[in-house]
């Protein structure tokens, strides 16, 4: 007795290891996204191997009468012709991410007296891969990490969303109201869109990322397909519009920084003539480096949503600029506030005791403005970072960039006294009109 074809077992055990693979890893690109397609390339290698096995290997020499198990891929392992009776070892297969851990394991066939592959009560044919199969032992500090990336999600979905109501309302004031127009607030306008397009990518490209690996997979061509390219169309989009909403939102800080230190300190008086450079500034300059960064991921790393940075030089594309933006940022802010120091000294002397306290509301006022937290980590890279440091990083750049939004709406629009006052006139108005039209009827 022998098995129909070396290649025929049941639909539902076609890449069981690479399903299992997908329920145990979490569905973001930097774990199953990367594994899974490198698990998947290492079992098609496994599989071909094994065809090449199958058809070249020459038939059992011993005795061609004698009952024997054909030799045979089940999609798990590379099962060899085993003569009657016998019980065969096969070491675990090296496609598992694990191997490592089960490289001195095997996983057991038995072929049956008639000379066929023992099956199970089910129908399925027998086969013990305990040995391969993975230790997993849940640490507490490793489900204490879970839960605080769950928790970081949480943070800034929240913080993002909260961001983004706070900026559109705001947006939509100095929009509305004629004598609000003017060159400093264009700035804030565009800052504030600026934020709302990073917001709005951010909560995009994670939709986009959950949707592309929380795919059901029945078969294998499911998994082909989860990692074709076409399939990662969409999320590889939404990766470059949230790294371009990035760059703009940062060179916007720029726009910020510049246009207070041309007013304050080189004492230049902006005119309508000045819009398009800063609209190039914030909206252009960005994509000077994306396009170059798109164009070197489609060339040296054109995997799944491009969400993992295997090779750091192309990813230093994207953080240069936002770096030296940053730098000097922090160097306009510290000459700025050098001279509110000095006017607030000087004007102490008369009406302002309280010069300290200004200072430091200027102080706070100007670290969102100029997005100064950036350089807070800005020598502590992704690569030179661990343990606690790397956690508490994460915390604190997540929690600023998502909750910034909403700071600077608040600071720059709800509490600005030019835009309460313009609100308040327009209460009155509105009110007032409200009145004539109740007396008149």
């Amino acid at each position: 007795m022998k098995d129909k074809s070396p290649m025929m077992d049941k639909t539902g055990d076609i890449m069981a290891v690479i399903c299992l693979l997908l329920l145990k890893l979490p569905k973001c690109e930097t774990a199953s996204g990367k594994v899974l397609e490198e698990t998947y390339r290492q079992w098609v290698r496994y599989k071909e191997d094994c065809i090449k096995m199958i058809e070249n290997e020459p038939l059992p020499q011993a005795d061609l009468a004698s009952l024997f198990c054909n030799r045979t891929f089940d999609k798990y392992a590379c099962w060899p012709d085993a003569p009657a009776g016998s019980v065969v070892n096969i070491s675990c297969p090296f496609y598992l991410p694990w191997y490592d851990k089960v490289s001195q394991g095997v996983v057991r066939r038995r072929c049956g007296s008639d000379g066929a592959w023992e099956r199970e009560d089910s129908g399925q044919v027998w086969r013990d891969m305990s040995q391969c199969e993975e230790e997993k032992e849940v640490t507490s500090q490793e489900l204490w990490v879970k839960q605080l990336m769950v928790s970081f999600r949480m943070l800034y979905t929240v913080g993002y969303s909260l961001s983004l109501f706070t900026l559109i309302t705001a947006l939509i004031i100095l929009l509305s109201f004629r004598k609000l127009h003017c060159f400093r607030n264009f700035i804030h306008a565009n800052l504030f869109l600026s934020f709302i397009l990073r917001a709005v990518s951010v909560i995009v490209k994670d939709t986009m990322l959950e949707r592309h690996w929380g795919r059901e997979i029945i078969k294998q061509t499911d998994v082909t397909e989860i990692l074709s390219h076409q399939a990662a169309i969409g999320c590889r989009i939404a990766q470059v519009m949230m790294q371009y909403c990035v760059l703009a939102n940062h060179y916007w800080f720029f726009g910020e920084a510049h246009y207070l230190y041309s007013v304050l300190i080189a004492s230049v008086l902006m005119d309508n003539n000045k819009y398009l450079p800063y609209v190039c500034l914030g909206w252009g300059i960005p994509l000077l480096f994306v396009v170059p960064w798109v164009v070197m991921k489609l060339l040296k790393e054109n995997k799944e949503c491009w969400a993992v940075n295997e090779n750091m030089s192309y990813w230093w594309i994207i953080r240069f600029p936002i770096l030296f933006a940053s730098l000097i940022n922090f160097l306009i802010f510290m000459k700025v506030l050098k001279v509110i120091l000095s006017k607030l000294r000087a004007s102490n002397q008369t009406e302002y005791p309280d010069y300290k306290l200004r200072l430091a509301k200027a102080t706070l006022t100007l670290i969102p403005l100029f997005g100064i937290h950036e350089v807070i980590f800005i020598f502590a890279t992704d690569e030179q970072t661990s343990g606690f440091l790397r956690y508490a990083k994460v915390f604190i750049t997540l929690f600023l960039n998502s909750f910034q939004g909403f700071l600077v709406g608040v600071l720059y629009c709800y509490i600005n006294k030019e835009v309460r006052t313009e609100l308040r006139r327009k209460l009155r108005s509105w009110r007032m009109e409200a009145e004539i039209v109740c007396c008149g009827q």
